[in-house]
């Protein structure tokens, strides 16, 4: 028997069902898992070992340096530095010579501190001591100190004193006074003009100059 042609309609039908068979083929062979990938030889590579340090990176964190001997002589100025240092570096030399504290006659402040010094002599006096003995501040008095050495006066010597530096004050010379011949004869003298040591007015000879001293002698010293 001879077989009927399918119809186009049937042709289309069986092509249909065939491609509907292979995409679930397809769908089957992408569900599998695919096997891993070998790791490439770069990847199978050990891992690389930390580096080792350098011997700089080793090395101890070095110790500060010892201070020079300059550098020492330096420290130990500053640590000796004195009040009357620290303000001779702040002042100029006119602010020292024409020091004046208020409502004080400094001429009879220098003769108070001359009289003081005078009597101690060659030992000479602590400034500290001194400026309590006169009621001065600490920068009052150091400031007096620095004109009186500027005026040749006294003399500093730094001494270390209590584990503290200081100022002894040595009188170096007395200003001159008049208070010694206020009441001197030969002042007011009617003959002055004709006084000579080998003549027949002489001061060797004198009954003024004689009574002046002997009343001098007489008067009670005054309690410094």
């Amino acid at each position: 028997m001879v077989k009927k042609k399918d119809t186009p309609i049937e042709q289309a039908a069986k092509i249909k069902a065939e491609l509907d068979i292979l995409k679930e083929k397809a769908k089957i062979l992408n569900a599998k898992p695919s096997k891993p990938k070998k790791p490439t030889k770069k990847a199978e590579e050990k891992p690389s070992k930390p580096k080792k340090t350098t011997k700089k990176a080793e090395e101890k964190p070095s110790k500060p340096k010892k201070p020079t001997k300059k550098e020492l002589e330096e420290i130990k100025k500053q640590e000796e530095k004195t009040l009357e240092e620290e303000l001779e570096e702040q002042l100029t030399d006119n602010e020292i010579e024409n020091f004046q504290i208020e409502k004080v006659d400094m001429d009879r402040l220098t003769a108070r501190v001359c009289d003081i010094l005078a009597e101690k002599e060659s030992d000479g006096m602590f400034q500290s001591d001194l400026w309590k003995k006169l009621k001065l501040s600490s920068r009052d008095g150091s400031r007096l100190a620095l004109k009186l050495e500027r005026m040749g006066t006294i003399y500093r010597e730094k001494i270390l004193e209590k584990e503290r530096w200081t100022y002894k004050l040595i009188l170096k010379k007395t200003p001159i006074s008049t208070l010694s011949i206020v009441n001197a004869p030969c002042l007011v003298c009617p003959v002055e003009q004709r006084c000579s040591l080998e003549g027949e007015i002489s001061p060797r000879s004198c009954q003024l100059i004689e009574d002046w001293v002997i009343a001098e002698m007489k008067k009670p010293l005054k309690i410094k």
